[in-house]
């Protein structure tokens, strides 16, 4: 069966459930802090990463299972304890992580028997490591006393963003910005401009007060949100007219929802820490 016949008729299993795990991935960002400060925030972050490790080596197919399941979870931990510990942490200390992951990847890797797929695992398990690491960058949004405020609105903005982008391609995926992903140039604006709406709202909830930078961060989330929500679908629908029809687990709506609704969170959260200090 083809992409494109895969795709026709309604998108409903591509869009619905990522929307309600973006949904649910940003409310347990926000009530966790609220809760438990920043021992839920620690939480709430490393449940999305340990999930996205799940969902990333199931639904891309990277050989050695176990292996980058371990690899993809120390990363996490390591990323979140180089950002926790430090009286004044700052991303730099990511770089340790990314450096040390990075042979960690190639030496599971090379390790394992056959070798078979091994350029296609490396650069998944590589990507892997990137994304745990920048989702690490949400334990920064509440540290300033403003915190709490911004990363409210930067959270919000990227939601809106997620939420609107995938109901417009659910309804009218048009034009096509590509013939085998249901994803449209209408969605993509439409996502941008909600997160530019939701940043704009937002003044004077974190340190922003003027509307102009205010307008300029939600959209440039927005933006962010909208790109790799679409890089996203890409990786869904690969996996989904991938060569082994039998690997019901990877082909689940949840695992391919989470990579969508997860993904995109993990491009946004450094961009949002430097939208924070930038503007």
């Amino acid at each position: 069966m083809t992409p494109a016949a895969l795709l026709t008729g309604p998108a409903r299993g591509h869009h619905l459930p990522a929307a309600g795990l973006v949904a649910l991935a940003v409310t347990l960002l926000l009530t966790m802090p609220a809760l438990l400060d920043d021992v839920g925030r620690l939480a709430a972050v490393l449940v999305l990463q340990l999930g996205l490790v799940l969902a990333w080596v199931l639904a891309t197919g990277i050989q050695g299972f176990a292996g980058s399941l371990a690899v993809g979870a120390a990363a996490a931990v390591a990323a979140d304890l180089v950002l926790v510990l430090p009286p004044r942490p700052a991303l730099g200390g990511l770089l340790a992580v990314l450096g040390v992951g990075f042979l960690a990847v190639v030496v599971q890797q090379m390790l394992r028997r056959p070798r078979h797929e091994l350029v296609a695992s490396l650069s998944g398990g590589v990507l892997l490591l990137c994304l745990v690491a920048a989702l690490a960058a949400l334990l920064l949004l509440g540290r300033e006393p403003t915190g709490d405020g911004d990363a409210l609105v930067a959270l919000l903005a990227v939601a809106a963003a997620l939420l609107v982008g995938h109901l417009a391609d659910l309804v009218l995926p048009r034009p096509r910005l590509a013939a085998d992903v249901p994803r449209g140039l209408a969605g993509l604006l439409l996502a941008v401009l909600a997160g530019a709406a939701v940043g704009y709202l937002g003044r004077g909830t974190g340190h922003q007060l003027d509307p102009v930078p205010a307008l300029i961060s939600g959209a440039v989330l927005g933006l962010v949100a909208a790109l790799t929500a679409l890089a996203a679908s890409y990786v869904v629908v690969e996996a989904m007219t991938g060569d082994d029809p039998g690997d019901d687990a990877a082909r689940s709506a949840w695992v391919l929802g989470a990579i969508q609704a997860v993904l995109p969170l993990a491009a946004c959260a450094p961009v949002a820490v430097a939208l924070q200090s930038l503007l």
